[in-house]
């Protein structure tokens, strides 16, 4: 009978996702793996149980689709109900406009994964968790949680709401032996930029010059650390920026 635990992480293909699930492979737990390019999740797949001898189950899904979450993560098959671990990773940042220059299909991409789907993911998750009387919640959100800068006001929204309802969950599972974690973090040299620039490669690869970024893998650890501590004690948030970014208005690029 397999006993490992089971972590599910969702936007596992690229990015954070991507390395929380190398790392979390690493430390001995089977994986639901999520997102939207199915290509990409079988690949990882393919390399998790080669290299960590992991059990993997992949789900090609839109979190931002309660009907295909519903559909997906609610009649999960035989032990993978049993989630321990739920990293909630996908989200993304779409423009950087000023309010009256900014276009509603990018407010509504970033509302839409960054709140939305992460609620319609936890509600689904928590109730089994629940049911067991045990689980961990990691919410992946960012130093824009907390601080608003110039052009970014709808990604800051989503991520300010990403850390009240971390703060929220905490309350409404703390009787249900649940233990909740927001991850904040500063400049993370991923698909971040790419995407938030639709696409143009030399306009994100300006975001990173002169200053050595976060890698995905430095936020892996960060959420190895938060659900390898002892059960008895709950990580409440943790920010992690590079040593030249003080928070979202100062970086020192050399």
């Amino acid at each position: 009978m397999n006993t490992k635990q089971i972590a599910l992480i969702t936007g596992a293909t690229s990015g954070i996702g991507e390395a929380a699930a190398k790392s979390l492979a690493g430390a001995g737990y089977d994986l639901i793996i999520t997102g939207r390019r199915a290509e990409r999740l079988r690949d990882l797949k393919e390399e998790l149980q080669k290299t960590y001898g992991t059990d993997v189950l992949t789900l090609a899904f839109d979190v931002q689709d309660p009907h295909q979450v519903a559909a997906m993560l609610g009649t999960l098959p035989g032990r993978w109900h049993g989630i321990d671990v739920l990293v909630n990773n996908a989200g993304l940042a779409s423009g950087l406009e000023h309010i009256d220059q900014g276009a509603l299909h990018d407010w509504e991409a970033m509302i839409d994964t960054n709140v939305k789907g992460l609620l319609y993911v936890t509600r689904v998750i928590s109730r089994f968790m629940i049911e067991r009387g045990n689980g961990h919640i990691v919410n992946i959100g960012s130093i824009a949680g907390r601080q608003v800068y110039e052009n970014g006001a709808v990604y800051c929204a989503s991520k300010h709401a990403v850390n009240a309802l971390s703060q929220g969950m905490r309350i409404d599972f703390l009787q249900h032996n649940i233990r909740v974690t927001e991850i904040r973090p500063g400049m993370v040299e991923t698909e971040f930029s790419q995407v938030r620039f639709h696409g143009d490669t030399a306009r994100a690869k300006a975001v990173y010059q002169r200053i050595t970024p976060l890698q995905a893998s430095d936020v892996a650890e960060a959420i190895i650390w938060a659900i390898s501590l002892p059960s008895h004690v709950n990580i409440d948030e943790i920010t992690i920026t590079p040593r030249q970014q003080a928070n979202a208005y100062y970086t020192y690029r050399t």
